[in-house]
């Protein structure tokens, strides 16, 4: 055991060093600092952040939730700053001052501590008991659910995509040939996109880990594998990076990844983490490669460079926005109710709100609206930072529970938090990245299905109590064994 420890502390630190120090000194280095308050409490978030993936990445146990967020955070709210606040360049036009940049970065370092004193509460409580995630997350898949969205899935695809503008042509085309045509930023176009895409991957994922009762296990397995092949295809053409967010691309690759019960376990669980760390931070950028129709050669360049120009990392520069957009116009909690009713059409709602990023890069003045509301700034939007602090803290505790009832269940094949957890966990990223309105409808979506192909785990039978021997009839007297007499 203490062996184990050490290597463990060993490994902390080393991920530490990495994290903390030698990958915010290669942003540092290449660039022609400029320091400031700003730049000062950076640092404190990238500490934060850095330590936060440091201890995900050499934890004893896996947890799938924790590591999204904070890989998250590291990335687009910690290094991504770093760069952009020591070089003082943007990707976007918009420029806000210090005082903005410095409540900018305070802004992202409360939601993080929010989040841990969240997570710390909810690990006090691992008793096993929770109102709502366990009966939910131990829910197991039932198999005729299943056959039955797996024949849904199927049948959306010969009904849709012939319909789709473009047919099945418009699904391998660029996401800039799709702007363009406007058909991505039609609200029909993506509901059907959708409607194909979620069903598709829970029909795969659901099949592969469907478990084989006594009864019919036979025609399961002859029912998989002549399903199997139709919906790898159909996968391929509705969830493909080509089309489709690369986000969503990567939800759908690491969650059939992950529902694997090989990587179930700590040890292989850290190695994959690690290795999806590594691709997030030096491949990612170079991810968008089929975005457009005209691709260009693809030329490597310093992280601080690619953190500071490309808009990808749009998030802090959005949450400035963000913060000289409450100074002008005050704080939108109509916002949040835009949230709760977002299925009520405009023709029934015309002030209904419209999504953060859109409101920001109006605000901001730009032509190109397809712009990132990290939930930091949108929960901010909503009430200033008591708003804040209390969405943090319910996603940190929310988030440990989800972690710790996995981690009980992860035997268990074919339920829920085997299969639930690594969804939201991943797509969690593009929740964090915002906005909020235009991805809740895809969110619900995703974590409706798997309820309708799942039914309650049935209770354990109690283990049979066998009754203390008795004499006569009666309790043993205090001291004797049983079935000896005294003697006089």
């Amino acid at each position: 055991m203490r062996d184990s420890q050490v290597r463990c502390m060993a490994a902390v630190c080393v991920w530490a060093l990495v994290l903390v120090v030698l990958l915010p000194g290669l942003v540092l280095e290449s660039t022609d600092t400029r320091f400031g308050a700003a730049l000062a409490v950076q640092c404190a978030v990238v500490v934060h952040a850095g330590g936060g993936l440091a201890r995900v990445l050499t934890d004893t146990s896996v947890r799938l939730v924790a590591f999204g967020f904070w890989l998250f955070s590291y990335v687009w709210l910690g290094l991504a700053p770093l760069a952009m606040l020591a070089t003082d360049s943007y990707p976007l036009e918009y420029r806000g001052d210090e005082t903005t940049a410095l409540a900018a970065a305070a802004l992202t370092e409360l939601g993080l501590v929010a989040y841990s004193a969240g997570a710390a509460l909810a690990a006090g409580r691992n008793d096993g008991r929770s109102i709502v995630f366990v009966p939910l997350l131990s829910r197991s898949l039932s198999p005729l659910p299943v056959l039955m969205l797996c024949g849904l899935s199927l049948a959306l695809a010969v009904a849709l995509i012939p319909g789709q503008e473009g047919g099945l042509r418009a699904f391998f085309t660029s996401r800039q040939a799709l702007w363009q045509s406007r058909a991505e930023a039609d609200a029909t176009h993506t509901l059907r996109v959708w409607a194909l895409a979620v069903p598709a991957f829970w029909a795969l994922v659901a099949l592969v880990r469907l478990p084989r009762s006594n009864g019919t296990g036979r025609l399961v397995r002859t029912i998989r594998w002549t399903a199997l092949p139709s919906l790898l295809v159909l996968n391929v053409i509705v969830n493909n990076p080509i089309s489709r967010p690369r986000f969503w691309a990567g939800t759908v690759l690491l969650v059939l990844l992950f529902s694997w019960r090989r990587f179930s376990t700590p040890r292989v669980f850290r190695t994959a983490a690690a290795a999806i760390t590594v691709v997030v931070l030096f491949a990612f950028p170079y991810s968008d490669y089929f975005r457009y129709d005209e691709r260009e050669v693809l030329q490597v360049v310093p992280l601080a460079q690619q953190f500071s120009t490309s808009m990808d990392y749009d998030a802090f520069q959005q949450m400035q926005t963000g913060i000289d957009y409450v100074q002008e116009n005050g704080y939108s909690p109509s916002a949040a109710l835009g949230l709760v009713l977002f299925m009520v059409p405009r023709s029934m709602w015309p002030d209904k709100p419209q999504a953060t990023g859109i409101e920001l890069a109006q605000y901001a003045g730009y032509d190109f609206h397809n712009l990132s509301a990290p939930v930091w700034i949108e929960s901010y939007l909503w009430g200033g930072v008591p708003c804040v602090v209390a969405v943090f803290c319910l996603l940190g505790a929310a988030g440990r529970r989800m972690d710790d009832i996995r981690e009980r269940l992860r035997h268990r094949q074919g339920t829920l938090a085997v299969l639930l957890v690594p969804a939201f966990a991943f797509y969690q990223m593009i929740f964090l990245r915002g906005s909020l309105m235009a991805i809740i409808g895809p969110l619900l979506l995703l974590l409706a299905v798997p309820l309708f192909i799942t039914k309650r785990a049935a209770a354990p039978a109690p283990s049979p109590v066998r009754p203390p021997a008795t004499t006569g009839g009666h309790a043993p007297t205090p001291g004797l064994i049983p079935g000896h007499r005294r003697h006089p």
